[in-house]
């Protein structure tokens, strides 16, 4: 970022003000520092992410990241306490051998395959982002002592990394699922020592592709599970006899669900924005459970859903857009689900797909992630009754958008 005239210097001991501040984070007078009242989170990245990012940094290059060493909260603890960082310097691990950063968000970009020896940095919540393409990475984790309770969480292309150490207190896997859940499950890969985990978090969009529950035979540990979104194969859970804590949250598909009897160390449950016939059934199960043996911590099952919410608040694509483009993506894809039931032939049925096509084409905004989202929209359509009583096939949607499209 450019030099601000009106930036206060650095000073040598701790810095608890709100302000700008020059600092010198790629090199002499890099950056200027913009700290705002109450907000604890930093992030660093590329140009490319615009105003998302506070301090613009390319992949590439080295970060000094004891420029924030004089940096405090009005409380005195260390600032920033959330850092989020996109890039390939892992400097920030050494740092934090001596400096604590109370959540460390890192998007690999990795120019090669790496090597990272994290075992003494102090990091209470790792999360670590990996695209679906790119080189491998393998990390240590952070010694067990340093931390009186350590989160992992691998997010995207789990396939790329492999983790060496002591298992964390909680692990969290966000594999990187297809958008539409007319694709086979997605199948976890081999997680090595971590599937000696005891908590363990799996997270998914409610409409995804689902993550086949298969895996949970390698987590011979588990006493605690959390699922998040779409699966296959509820049915698993029936063989952890150990769960002590259980918790369902924004599932639409209970199917295959072991009765709570199948738990017999289950001492809480929470279902949350689940399938409403369901969670019917579950809630008669946690009274009968009650009667018989007092729950020990929370246990309810609440926000019942209808098919058709899940439809209108998941179904479509754009639920990532800003508000201003999503409204118009959502009035789009309304008016082509109006266009197709009126449709009479594939004809009038192509020219719905091409007139929601060259709605976006003179659209600013649109980059590759939209564009992809288009894309998904397009295929969601091809889906519908209407379109598939007319012939249209999926091949034949995509053909008519790629036709079309300019971005």
């Amino acid at each position: 970022m450019p030099h601000n005239d009106h930036a206060s210097s650095p000073t040598s001991g701790p810095i608890a003000a709100d302000g700008k501040f020059p600092i010198d984070l790629t090199g002499p007078g890099s950056h200027v520092l913009v700290r705002e009242r109450g907000v604890g989170r930093l992030v660093i990245g590329p140009a490319a992410l615009g105003k998302k990012a506070d301090l613009h940094v390319e992949p590439h290059e080295r970060i000094d990241w004891t420029v924030f060493d004089n940096f405090c909260t009005p409380a005195g603890s260390d600032w920033p306490r959330f850092l989020d960082y996109t890039g390939a310097d892992t400097g920030f691990f050494e740092w934090a051998r001596r400096r604590r950063i109370e959540t460390m968000t890192w998007t690999a970009v990795l120019p090669g395959a790496t090597t990272v020896d994290a075992s003494q940095a102090r990091i209470g919540r790792l999360i670590i982002r990996l695209g679906q393409a790119g080189e491998p990475l393998r990390i240590r984790l952070p010694a067990r002592e340093l931390e009186s309770y350590f989160l992992l969480n691998l997010m995207g292309d789990l396939a790329r990394i492999t983790v060496e150490g002591d298992v964390p207190q909680t692990l969290m896997l966000t594999p990187g699922t297809g958008k539409t859940a007319h694709r086979s499950p997605y199948r976890l890969p081999d997680v090595g020592a971590l599937r000696q985990v005891e908590s363990l978090m799996l997270q998914n969009d409610p409409l995804a592709q689902p993550i086949s529950l298969e895996c949970l035979a390698d987590f011979p540990n588990l006493k605690s599970l959390a699922l998040h979104g779409a699966f296959q194969g509820l049915g698993q859970l029936a063989a952890l006899t150990g769960l002590q804590g259980l918790a369902l949250r924004f599932m639409p598909d209970l199917e295959g669900l072991p009765s709570l009897d199948a738990f017999p160390a289950l001492d809480s449950i929470i279902a949350y924005n689940v399938g409403e016939a369901a969670g019917k059934r579950l809630r008669q199960q946690i009274k009968a459970r009650a009667a018989v043996r007092a729950w020990g911590g929370h246990a309810s099952v609440t926000q019942l859903r209808k098919p058709e919410w899940w439809e209108r608040e998941y179904g479509r694509p754009f639920a990532a857009w800003p508000a201003r483009l999503a409204k118009i993506a959502n009035t789009a894809y309304d008016d082509a689900l109006a266009g197709l039931s009126q449709a009479r032939d594939l004809a009038l049925a192509q020219a719905v797909f091409t007139a929601f096509t060259e709605r976006f084409n003179t659209l600013k905004g649109i980059e590759t992630p939209e564009r992809d989202d288009l894309g998904t929209a397009v295929l969601l359509l091809s889906r519908t009754p209407a379109a598939t009583a007319l012939g249209v096939t999926e091949e034949q949607a995509q053909r008519w958008f790629d036709e079309r499209r300019d971005y």
